[in-house]
């Protein structure tokens, strides 16, 4: 028989802050004459659109499409297209949700553009005023803007932002709402975009004639549980006001495994390319988990053609090296790293993606040395901190390996990148003198 933590001793105050088109929005931020025209930002290699400006909607832009596809609504209406810039969406997060730590110290980074706050304990007379003030705060301490919407549960707190986010003010709240007013919301909204509905469990509710949210709602909780699992009664106890799903707080949360690859711009076949797009992943994974705190004992290294490329036979490999003793060492990874790649590397493949994973992280602070670790370790520390403290003060990269080559030709394709980068010098704005 399956437990749910029911947490109603105390009704909760949750708000979901949700930036809107983050990745359009970042871009504009930078260039608010685009403010004027549609924009959309493409996938990894220009692929598809991940995020569009409300004007790219209103034109019949999907999310998703191949931009092939919308090459001529693109050229029609004039729509400014970028490639990612994920260093540029990053640290714009960053500061977005270092100004919600000022307002709530329990807060849940959800995505790289949400982020849930618990705002129980806080001291607020107007819940609607205060939602105001704190969207009208991201936006000039940012520039970025967000909609909010707070509920008494996350899953509430998620219809509610949608909600706010088809008004002009941006907010909605369902606290001290009595129950006909969420209910009104909750039959307007499918099932489908309920949080925690997939694309399967949407397809067994449809099939039962569970069509939108109220109905999910009142369905009977032993149908529930024995058509679906814990996480979908959760779902419905959420639905009802009943607050059940804990908070996942950022002191709390550890990656288990660290995953850095990419697909390559064109097609490698030689040997030195990979190896400078594998170790180029490498140096970010460990950068990566040196900044948590992380060590790794374990590491997959794996390579693969494109499965759609009908002119050669499919091929991946991967290679798992253990380690003889955890590390957070980029030239002691990378040397691991290099090792595999040699070990499964096969010529004569025309290879469309390489990568590293690093498994079963660990906590540094928890870590006990051995008899045969390096001497050397606490040397090799300060070399990786003076490392990284240079790289973020001037951007990724500025200090790495040689094997990381000069060429980079391997990288993605970003045919239309805006080329900015908060770290750089090199892409400040200047102002000419007249």
């Amino acid at each position: 028989m399956s437990y749910i933590k029911l947490r109603n001793t105390k009704k909760k105050i949750i708000a979901l802050v949700d930036c809107n088109s983050f990745y359009v929005s970042c871009e504009r931020l930078f260039n608010p004459i685009l403010n004027r025209f549609p924009v959309v930002v493409l996938s990894n290699n220009d692929g598809c659109v991940i995020s569009r400006s409300k004007e790219a909607k209103e034109i019949g832009i999907r999310m998703g499409e191949p931009y092939f596809k919308v090459k001529e609504l693109v050229k029609k209406y004039n729509v400014k297209v970028f490639s990612s810039n994920y260093a540029l969406y990053g640290d714009i997060s960053r500061r977005v949700m270092s100004t919600l730590k000022r307002f709530s110290p329990n807060i849940e980074f959800y995505s790289i553009d949400e982020a849930f706050l618990d705002l129980t304990d806080l001291a607020i007379e107007d819940i609607n005023q205060y939602i105001r003030e704190l969207r009208k705060i991201i936006l000039k301490w940012t520039g970025i803007p967000v909609s909010i919407g707070v509920a008494s549960t996350k899953t509430l707190s998620k219809v509610a932002n949608h909600v706010a986010k088809k008004k002009l003010l941006g907010t909605q709240h369902f606290i001290g709402e009595n129950e006909e007013y969420i209910d009104c919301a909750l039959k307007k909204f499918p099932v489908g975009d309920v949080w925690g509905v997939g694309r399967q469990l949407n397809k067994l509710y449809q099939k039962n004639n569970i069509k939108n949210a109220f109905d999910l709602k009142n369905c009977d909780n032993t149908w529930v549980r024995k058509n679906t699992n814990v996480f979908g009664l959760k779902t419905v106890m959420e639905l009802r006001g009943i607050s059940c799903i804990d908070f996942d707080l950022e002191e709390d949360r550890k990656r288990k495994n660290c995953c850095v690859s990419r697909s390559f711009g064109k097609k490698v076949k030689e040997f030195e390319t990979l190896k400078e797009a594998l170790i180029s992943h490498c140096l970010n994974a460990a950068e990566k988990i040196r900044l948590d705190r992380q060590i790794v004992k374990s590491i997959v290294v794996f390579i693969k053609t494109s499965p759609f490329d009908k002119s050669q036979k499919y091929f991946s490999r991967s290679k798992t090296i253990d380690l003889p003793f955890a590390t957070d060492n980029s030239l002691e990874l990378s040397k691991a790293c290099l090792n595999a790649l040699e070990k499964i590397f096969v010529p004569g493949y025309k290879y469309q993606k390489t990568g590293v994973i690093f498994c079963g992280l660990s906590d540094k602070n928890n870590y006990k040395t051995n008899l045969f670790e390096n001497k050397n370790i606490m040397h090799a520390n300060s070399l990786m901190k003076a490392i990284d403290k240079t790289n973020f003060r001037f951007g990724r990269n500025v200090i790495t390996t040689a094997d990381t080559g000069f060429r980079n030709n391997w990288k993605m394709r970003r045919n239309h990148s805006s080329r900015i980068d908060t770290s750089s010098f090199e892409f400040l704005p200047t102002i000419k003198a007249i």
